[in-house]
């Protein structure tokens, strides 16, 4: 009789993703992340979403404003569709967890992993002399987040794939050193025709709340008045609009809009462009005005009943927070036994 390989362990799905919450989240936001969050509820599958304040300080914050732009953020995972009974919400520094295993994986990852990572050199350019450590650490950090819940799923934008692909790394790592098979190598989950929202007033870069110009975006806090005046002022072409994907190749800011349109209304591209066909953005940019509004309005009013009440969204945050450490506290636990701490409690 042979002896049978050992099974590797079976992890029960469960999604991870984090916001953070520097600054107001946009139209991008919503469609890229906040709406796919609120339909994962959905699935069946456990739910886990985090505002990650210790990310937000690797730049200096403003305290009080960190703290209210922390509790705005609350406000916009629930307006989208959140349901803090159903999902796990609370923000990243509640739970300890996330900064001890963050350490961990520091003496695990690899300076020549962290010096491919590309959202390090686009952020910092030529001044990475100046940036902060944490801020060279994120991904590091990042890996601790979505492992110390050993989730299995991560929504997240393209341009945070590469960050996924390094918490794989550092699990495998983990995994081979210790000769365990603790952690799970998580997939990133990329979906949607508008998980790339951009810029109002160039196509070619992505929508941001950094961006100087606040006509760039929509914030998820303007009101239906604001939304549409930037629709209608948003950058177009003189054209009008195709009757297929292929006319709009070399038309970023068209593209866009189009792309806006579809995530908006639940539609393809391509019947975008097909019921749009021949006309021009005169006629274009107060239907997608208004199918905006329709949409956002009513999050941005749910927000502002929110925010009349910091006390309630932080009681929220808290019992997401005692939810998520019970979750994270045994797999940390587990770690440092594995890596060979003493631990007296």
């Amino acid at each position: 009789m042979t002896a049978q390989e050992p099974q590797a362990p079976v992890f029960p799905p469960r999604i991870f993703s984090g916001i953070q919450p520097s600054g107001g989240l946009t139209l991008g936001n919503y469609l890229g992340a906040l709406r796919r969050f609120a339909e994962k509820q959905d699935a069946g599958i456990e739910t886990i979403y985090c505002l990650v304040d210790l990310h937000a300080i690797t730049v200096w914050q403003e305290p009080e404003r960190l703290r209210h732009q922390t509790r705005e953020a609350a406000a916009a995972f629930i307006a989208s569709g959140i349901d803090p009974a159903r999902s796990i919400l609370f923000n990243q520094s509640q739970v300890s967890a996330h900064a001890e295993l963050g350490w961990m994986f520091n003496c695990v990852a690899r300076l020549g992993w962290m010096n491919r990572m590309t959202q390090f050199k686009d952020k910092v350019g030529k001044n990475a002399e100046k940036a902060s450590l944490g801020l060279y650490a994120y991904p590091s950090l990042m890996a601790a987040d979505i492992l110390v819940y050993h989730a299995t799923h991560v929504p997240v934008g393209e341009d945070q794939k590469q960050h996924v692909e390094l918490t794989r790394d550092i699990a495998a790592k983990f995994n081979h050193d210790y000769g365990v098979d603790f952690f799970p190598m998580p997939e990133p989950v990329i979906e949607g025709a508008a998980t790339r929202v951009m810029s109002l007033r160039d196509g070619t870069k992505k929508m941001s709340k950094s961006d100087p110009s606040d006509a760039s975006r929509i914030n998820l806090t303007d009101d239906a008045d604001t939304i549409a005046q930037k629709f209608r002022k948003a950058r177009t072409d003189p054209d009008p609009l195709p009757d297929n994907l292929d006319g709009l190749r070399d038309r970023p800011e068209a593209r866009n809009l189009v792309n806006i349109y579809a995530a908006l209304s639940g539609k393809t591209a391509q019947q975008v462009v097909e019921e749009f066909a021949g006309q021009g953005f005169g006629a274009f940019k107060p239907a997608l005005a208004d199918l905006a509004v329709s949409v956002l309005a009513p999050i941005s009013t749910e927000m502002t009943r929110l925010m009349a009440d910091p006390a309630e969204i932080d009681r929220i945050l808290g019992q997401g927070a005692a939810r998520a450490e019970a979750i994270a506290q045994p797999i940390l636990a587990r770690t440092m036994d594995i890596m060979g701490m003493i631990r007296s409690r």
